[in-house]
């Protein structure tokens, strides 16, 4: 991809899609067309800071996959490989995984067809529609493609828990309402 677009990818990232998540509405973003995402809560590997990473992603069988679009290059792939444990912002709540490479081939191309499924119209930026690509293309063209799994470990701490964004709605709400009573 090209540097104009992972310039946009990062300035889309940065400031609306990891707010959203972080306040806790990332539920309302997905759909089938827009796609369905979450947030990788990831320690930055030189810094030790807390990095965040939203990607698209698929369920099945108790594990949460995802892709590096931006193959192994991804600042989140490499800090993943350095420490594998993360949160995973989903629309639904947090969880704390433990992330690692698939190597099967079968399941590599099982997900990252489903994942790019679910990425809606950004499935497409590859080059090819993943609903129909043959087999054989597809493990051709995500042969340079991470395709990771994440093992469920436990509950992480979401945007209504200590720490989270979502306080600041009923604040929000507060100051709107005494404004509107008082003008």
């Amino acid at each position: 991809m090209s540097t104009i677009l992972r310039k946009v990818f990062w300035f889309l990232n940065t400031f609306f899609m990891t707010p959203v998540f972080r306040l806790g509405l990332g539920g309302l973003l997905g759909t089938p067309f827009g796609g369905y995402m979450m947030v990788i809560k990831v320690v930055g590997r030189k810094s030790g800071k807390t990095r965040y990473a939203p990607v698209n992603y698929a369920i099945r069988n108790g594990s949460v996959y995802c892709l590096s679009g931006f193959r192994k290059r991804a600042e989140w792939f490499r800090n993943l490989q350095a420490n594998p444990q993360v949160e995973l912002l989903m629309p639904g709540g947090t969880i704390y995984a433990r992330g690692e490479p698939v190597s099967d081939p079968d399941e590599r191309s099982l997900m990252a067809r489903q994942v790019l499924k679910n990425a809606g119209f950004a499935g497409f930026f590859e080059g090819y529609n993943p609903r129909t690509i043959s087999e054989a293309d597809l493990q051709a063209k995500i042969a340079d493609i991470p395709v990771l799994r994440f093992q469920t470990l436990g509950l992480g701490s979401g945007a209504f828990d200590a720490g989270g964004w979502a306080w600041v709605w009923p604040v929000l709400a507060t100051v709107g309402l005494v404004w509107w009573w008082l003008g």
